[in-house]
């Protein structure tokens, strides 16, 4: 069933008035860890909270496709996808009830479905950001969360354009109408998905609370002078935006904890440039009994 259609006015407002949104604020120690996208069993009370921290799960991943064996776009129609047995609503009430520092966002898209590439596709603007206020919003209200993150990685030479005013005027939509608190992107540098979240940043960048810059993105055995070189770079390319740092507990690339990315994070520490950390991922961290997460909250603590 298609969702219902947004009103002409509210179209308007989307068009003429979202420069007045401003972003909520953010500090120095916010931790982030994406969960749930691999089906580990891994469950929100396992994960170490330091209270001393604003930690945000990012639970993944919401998507617009079918939940079925050749899955197919939807048009903004988003559905779960992470692991909705151990990380339920009820879960989600639970963990924030337990530690009134953390925040659970819901983070949109991911990287692939069922071993496919999960790409970004809308019919029209109008009628993917119809669909995704609706379903977002009918999330948001089941699982209590706070906020979305936006993490398309492949985008079929669609038109920048497109990506731009869909995602623009759905966070535009859901801020203006308190309808969550935070937004995050999740970019990372490769020729085929930065220019679409550049552009984003240029247009709507005031209405993003956060850049969770996929720095493990990067070659592995990168160098702590690499990583803080990649660091201004980055800083430069969303001026002005909350670039945090971030390294993966698979076996992904970029400077790593073992390598001197505590290091690295002291040195941006001591310049202040050092808005938090986030991991990818606690279901890869789990075999190894969180202890990244554990020193990360830690070093932000301190």
């Amino acid at each position: 069933m298609d969702a219902p259609k947004i009103s002409i006015f509210i179209l308007l407002q989307l068009l003429f008035t979202s420069s007045l949104i401003q972003t909520s604020p953010t500090n120095a120690k916010i931790f982030r860890e994406y969960i749930g996208a691999e089906g580990k069993n891994v469950t929100f009370s396992e994960v170490p909270i330091n209270p001393e921290v604003d930690f945000h799960f990012l639970l993944s991943f919401a998507i617009d496709y079918t939940n079925s064996e050749s899955p197919i776009p939807t048009n903004g129609d988003f559905r779960v996808f992470w692991d909705s047995d151990n990380l339920s609503p009820s879960a989600v009430s639970s963990i924030k009830k337990q530690h009134p520092n953390v925040k659970v966002i819901m983070s949109l898209a991911g990287d692939t479905v069922n071993g496919k590439y999960v790409n970004f596709s809308a019919k029209t603007i109008s009628s993917w950001v119809s669909n995704a206020i609706h379903s977002i919003t009918r999330l948001v209200e089941e699982y209590s969360l706070d906020g979305i993150d936006i993490d398309y990685e492949h985008f079929n030479d669609i038109d920048p354009d497109i990506f731009v005013e869909c995602i623009g005027k759905l966070f535009f939509y859901l801020k203006q109408n308190n309808i969550i608190s935070f937004t995050s992107i999740a970019p990372y540098d490769d020729e085929s998905v930065q220019p679409y979240y550049l552009a984003l940043w240029k247009k709507y960048g005031h209405l993003i609370d956060i850049v969770d810059f996929q720095f493990y993105a990067y070659d592995k055995g990168t160098t702590i002078s690499q990583f803080l070189q990649y660091f201004e770079i980055q800083s430069s390319n969303y001026k002005g935006g909350k670039l945090l740092v971030s390294f993966g507990t698979d076996k992904s690339g970029g400077l790593t904890p073992a390598n001197g990315f505590f290091e690295a994070c002291n040195t941006l520490k001591k310049q202040g440039k050092l808005h938090g950390i986030f991991i990818w991922s606690a279901d890869d961290s789990k075999k190894a009994n969180f202890r990244y997460e554990k020193q990360s909250q830690a070093f932000l603590a301190a």
